[in-house]
């Protein structure tokens, strides 16, 4: 009996500021992102891409990425794709788009990805609110070396 249904594995998922794909088919990741650091909060990112490759199944499928706030029930965007697998040793790559995601505060986000209303991954994507330094009160500015003697 050959099966005419398995549900696929999700080989890898990156969340990455931008995903490139060259003539010859091969794909080209930009800035992988462990954490998302900022200077102030709000924020907003004018693009993040999530990229996810499945293998190992057959049918037809539905994927859904989401990214969700810290409160862990909020799903700040939501990407869908129907792809298919027609044998066990083929694959599947898919990218999702989120376009101006608004970060109000720091906090641990998620990307969820899910296959047929099925989870298959969820991690976290930290926002750090990291201040830029600020100079002391109260005392002057360093000054800055003198420039060398032109001879």
């Amino acid at each position: 009996m050959t099966p005419t249904r398995i549900l696929p594995d999700l080989q890898c998922s990156l969340l990455c500021e931008d995903v490139r794909q060259e003539v010859t088919g091969n794909f080209i990741l930009v800035g992988v992102l462990n954490f998302i650091r900022v200077p102030h909060l709000p924020v907003i990112a004018l693009k993040l891409s999530v990229f996810n490759r499945w293998t190992a199944g057959i049918g037809q499928f539905i994927e859904s990425t989401r990214l969700v706030a810290p409160d862990q029930t909020t799903v700040l965007r939501k990407g869908e794709v129907r792809f298919v697998l027609q044998d066990p040793n083929h694959h599947a790559t898919n990218v999702t788009l989120f376009g101006q995601v608004e970060f109000k505060t720091a906090g641990v986000y998620y990307i969820e990805v899910l296959v047929d209303d099925v989870m298959k991954l969820r991690y976290p994507v930290p926002v750090i609110h990291t201040p830029p330094p600020q100079p002391h009160q109260g005392q002057p500015p360093k000054p800055q070396d003198p420039a060398p003697p032109q001879a």
